[in-house]
Parts: structure tokens; C-alpha cells; sequence
């Protein structure tokens, strides 16, 4: 995939069926766009819920063989112009008339039919009427807002955002700062900050609900208590920013950060000191390319740094471009790279 010098060499690499899982996406100076579905997926006998235990004393379930690459849910260069994936359906990849139909794919296949936050909040973005140029793309990559209503694909939340404020006192400074939030993760948000400690104080109500996980208001008003008992037990407060909740954490350096999980910038933490939640999970390395004509052009950032070396000056030295959306430029040429190495030596 790597050396293929064209779409065509790409694609015939694709085919050999030696990457089992992955989503895939393709772009080239020719403008040819393209996403994959991909996988080694077998092609299972009808009949049978694959999703649970299947009988193995019978060789109708015995499979053995594959679906070829051609036969994957697919775009190549939509007239709308996009493709786009975050984990979620790939039968809906591209703009509605370009998606592939689920129908066409046999349901053995299992493949996901749901939205969540963040592909739902991309088609909103990528279906605005504005030119998507360079610097609005990297707007739209950077996004952090969560949609209305939420989406996500494993439980349902729209409760919280109907419940009264004058309906439950003991609430309501936490409650006042949600509904009055405007779903936007910035590190500086009480809102963002307000929802993030209840994102994390609901797993204990989450694994004793039902199959469809809705949180009714009765069940977030006992987890909007346990959120204002844990802010003031380690806060001393009923309000708080997000970036002094979670924070970005690499050795002895620890920066405010946003996003919060299923947002285009996904973020998720883990227990941390005093409190706070260090983050673990999300947003990793990027890297934004252009073609032109004559040049490509490349610039990436790491959450951290690229050394795993805590004395190393590059352990976290990309925190702060990263923590303020930000990236470094790179290049693709030898006598540049050179001509900035701080050494220059050969691996023995």
C-alpha cells in the first residue's frame, strides 16, 4: 500500500486480503478519493445469528472462504466530493446519494448500521454550504462540539437536556451550566467541565440498565448529586472548567486539554491525582497533507513528543502545539532535512 505509485496499485495491494480488519481511506495528487469498509470477512451460511453462539456440529457452519475486496461496502471519488468515517456505519461514508446500500450486503456480513456523535457532527460540518478550503478543513478536523441531539451509539442522554432547572434545586447551579452549555469541549468551559465529571460519574447507573441504556431523569438526577458530591469533596465547588478536570499528562508536565469521548477530538481519561482524570484515549498522532501540482505538503503533532525518553528534550515537547491545536511543518526534502538535523550519523 505504501509504495503504490497510483490508485490502481493501491487497490491491487488491497487485494491480496492480507489487512483483516481496518477502515481505509485514499486520496491522490488526481484527486481520486477513496474508503473501504475492509476486512477478511468470511462468507457465513445464512440462518444463523452470527452476533451469538453458533452449533458447531454441523459444517453448514463451518466456514471457509472469504468475501473478496470488490465485494466491501465502498466509495470511489462520490460526486459529493467526501468520505468520511468515525467508527461508525459504513453505509453511510459519503454524501446520501453516493453511500453504499446495506441492502445490496448480506446482513452475515455484520457490519454497523448506527451514527454517533462524531459521524453525525462530521456530515453537519462536510454538508455546509461554505467552500471547504484548506484552513476551514482543518477546522472542521478540529472540531470539539458535540451535536443536538447526542448520538451516542451506546446509550441515550437526551434526558438530561430536557430536565427543568427549578425542578431540582439541589442541582441546579450543575445543571443551569449543561443546559446553558454549547456542546463545544473548550478546555475553558464550566459547561464542558460540568458534563465531563457526569460523563464519568454514570458508569455505576450504566451497567444496571436495560439493553437500549436510556437514562431516564430520575436515574441523571441521583448521578447529577453523586457529580456535585465529587466536586465538592475534591474541589471544594459545584462548578468547574474542563481543562481543570482533565488534563494532558506526561511525566512532571500537565496541561489543561479538551474534547471529551465520541466529539471529532475525541478525549477519555482515566483516575488521576486529586481528583482529575489523565487522559489515555483519543486524539494521537496527526498529519494533514496537501497536493499540489508540483509539491506536497505535510505537517503532523503527537500528544506528547516523538521520545519515549524522559530526558529526552522531544518527551513533551510537542504537548503545547498539540494542547492548542496547533502542528509542526515537515518535509519531504532530503537537503531540507538535512540541512535541520541536529545530528547526522549511520546505524551500526
Amino acid at each position: 500500500m505504501n509504495k503504490a505509485n497510483s490508485f490502481t496499485e493501491f487497490y491491487t495491494a488491497l487485494e491480496m486480503k492480507a489487512l483483516p480488519g481496518y477502515n481505509i481511506g485514499y486520496a491522490d495528487k488526481n484527486d481520486t478519493i477513496f474508503y473501504i469498509s475492509n476486512g477478511k470477512i468470511p462468507i457465513r451460511a445464512k440462518g444463523y445469528d452470527w452476533s451469538d453462539v453458533v452449533p458447531g456440529n454441523t459444517r453448514k457452519t463451518l466456514w471457509d472462504s472469504y468475501y473478496d475486496i470488490k465485494d466491501l461496502p465502498q466509495v470511489i471519488s462520490p460526486k459529493s466530493g467526501f468520505v468520511y468515517n468515525a467508527n461508525h456505519s459504513p453505509f453511510k461514508s459519503s454524501g446520501a446519494a453516493d453511500n453504499p446500500q446495506s441492502e445490496n450486503f448480506a446482513k452475515e456480513m455484520q457490519y454497523e448500521t448506527y451514527d454517533n456523535n462524531r459521524s453525525t457532527r462530521l456530515l453537519k460540518l462536510l454538508e455546509e454550504k461554505e467552500h471547504i478550503d484548506y484552513k476551514r478543513f482543518k477546522r472542521i478536523k478540529y472540531d470539539h462540539q458535540l451535536p443536538t441531539p447526542l448520538q451516542y451509539n451506546y446509550m441515550d442522554l437526551n434526558a438530561l437536556f430536557e430536565m427543568e432547572i427549578s425542578e431540582y434545586p439541589a442541582v441546579s447551579v450543575l445543571l443551569s451550566e449543561i443546559k446553558n452549555w454549547d456542546r463545544i469541549t473548550n478546555a475553558t468551559s464550566y459547561g464542558a467541565g460540568a458534563y465531563a465529571v457526569l460523563y464519568y460519574q454514570l458508569r455505576p447507573y450504566y451497567l444496571k440498565l436495560g439493553a437500549d441504556h436510556i437514562f431516564t431523569q430520575a436515574i441523571l438526577y441521583q448521578a447529577l448529586k453523586d457529580t456535585k458530591a465529587y466536586l465538592k469533596t475534591h474541589f471544594n465547588s459545584d462548578r468547574i472548567q474542563l481543562g481543570d478536570f482533565q488534563k494532558l499528562v506526561r511525566g512532571d508536565k500537565s496541561l489543561a486539554i479538551f474534547g471529551l469521548p465520541d466529539v471529532v477530538t475525541a478525549m477519555k481519561g482515566v483516575p488521576d491525582k486529586e481528583g482529575r482524570m489523565k487522559i489515555t484515549h483519543g486524539e494521537s498522532y496527526i498529519g494533514l497533507v496537501r497536493f499540489t501540482p508540483t509539491k506536497t505538503y505535510y505537517e503532523s503533532v503527537i500528544s506528547f513528543g516523538n521520545s519515549r525518553r524522559p530526558e529526552s528534550p522531544h518527551y513533551t515537547d510537542q504537548m503545547e502545539l498539540y494542547a492548542k491545536f496547533k502542528t509542526k511543518t515537515m518535509s519531504f526534502e532530503r537537503a531540507a532535512v538535512l540541512k535541520t538535523a541536529k545530528k547526522i550519523y549511520a546505524p551500526k
